[in-house]
């Protein structure tokens, strides 16, 4: 069939309403970029139906596998994924066309009665019940309990967003920890009763950023698609999966990473030139994290490095991902990851 420049695009998603607003997000910047119509396309994939724990069904890829194959298939165009749910090693029928600025990549606590993490902890005749399907936060929850003299107890849970907000206004959790992205992308943000700072939770490899993907092989669209990449967004974040690819950890181990870049860095890949005495940021900050989802064991670390010269510097974030990893290895967490073959 001929691609004519009239067809709609159709865009494969998740039937989530968060995934259909990210979607939504996305399908209405193709269609100023490119002219053309663009159509939702829902796809249910087996992490939307499978009732067990991402733990227990590995988490790699349980979210996209069906995405891909409609791709590869020819019945959608591109797709949208949260990054933090695709598996590190891109496949070469594939192209990660863009990766758009990244929403805030924090996670974000909603408690009963407005209350914050210290204030949870704070009552010693009650221990704060908090839900959460993540072995990383889990692991840096119950860490940041221990420092303050304190514990809480981490309930595993599934679900959409308002599924797990649900168990807070129900009464039978004193607190949910999400994804502040997510919040604000369907409009919830000012639910949260916390954001909660990197310094305490680090956040998924890859957390508030979308990925866009189509075939490889459809070069004419993988170009267009390109224009929506953000050169930071993508820098930070591939720093911050080759951690979690060192680290041969997939999505559901408990590792948290974020790496910063000054908002100034952005005038070097927008080609802008920089106020009058305002300092161009060329350094790129990387932190991780490992731990025993009790808290008892954390591995954290930190390395600074530049940010790449071009977008197509990919060597420089990779690099600085799997350095750190091996540092992290070499402090002992590898008999930290479940997920680990040791």
């Amino acid at each position: 069939m001929n691609d004519s420049t009239d067809r709609a695009l159709r865009l494969g998603t998740r039937r989530s309403k968060l995934a259909l607003a990210q979607s939504g997000h996305i399908a209405e910047a193709v269609r100023e970029l490119t002219g053309r119509p663009v159509e939702l396309v829902e796809i249910t994939t087996y992490g939307d139906t499978s009732r067990e724990h991402l733990a227990q069904i590995g988490g790699t890829g349980v979210f996209v596998s069906a995405l891909r194959d409609a791709l590869l298939a020819g019945d959608i165009d591109f797709a949208v994924h949260s990054l933090k749910d695709l598996p590190t090693t891109q496949p070469e029928t594939l192209a990660l066309a863009a990766i758009p600025v990244r929403e805030d990549p924090r996670d974000a606590l909603i408690a009963r009665d407005g209350l914050t993490f210290e204030e949870l902890t704070a009552d010693q005749d009650r221990i704060a019940r908090i839900g959460t399907g993540s072995p990383r936060r889990m692991a840096q929850l119950n860490a940041w309990a221990r420092s303050l003299g304190r514990r809480v107890e981490t309930v595993p849970i599934r679900g959409n967003i308002d599924t797990r907000i649900g168990f807070v206004e129900k009464g039978e959790l004193d607190a949910v920890v999400l994804a502040a992205a997510g919040l604000t992308r369907i409009g919830r943000i000012d639910e949260a009763t916390q954001l909660l700072s990197p310094d305490v939770v680090l956040p998924a490899p890859g957390q508030g950023a979308l990925a866009i993907e189509c075939a490889a092989a459809n070069a004419d669209l993988v170009a267009t698609l390109a224009e929506l990449d953000d050169p930071d967004t993508r820098a930070a974040v591939t720093a911050e999966r080759s951690l979690l690819a060192a680290l041969e950890a997939g999505c559901s181990a408990p590792v948290g990473a974020l790496a910063d870049l000054s908002p100034s860095s952005r005038l070097r890949s927008s080609g802008e030139s920089p106020e009058a005495g305002e300092q161009v940021v060329t350094e790129l900050h990387l932190r991780g994290v490992v731990g025993s989802t009790d808290g008892s064991t954390l591995v954290q670390m930190s390395t600074t490095g530049h940010v790449p010269a071009s977008p197509d510097d990919v060597a420089t974030p990779q690099n600085m991902g799997r350095e750190l990893a091996a540092e992290m290895l070499a402090k002992g967490a590898a008999g930290l990851m479940g997920e680990r073959a040791l």
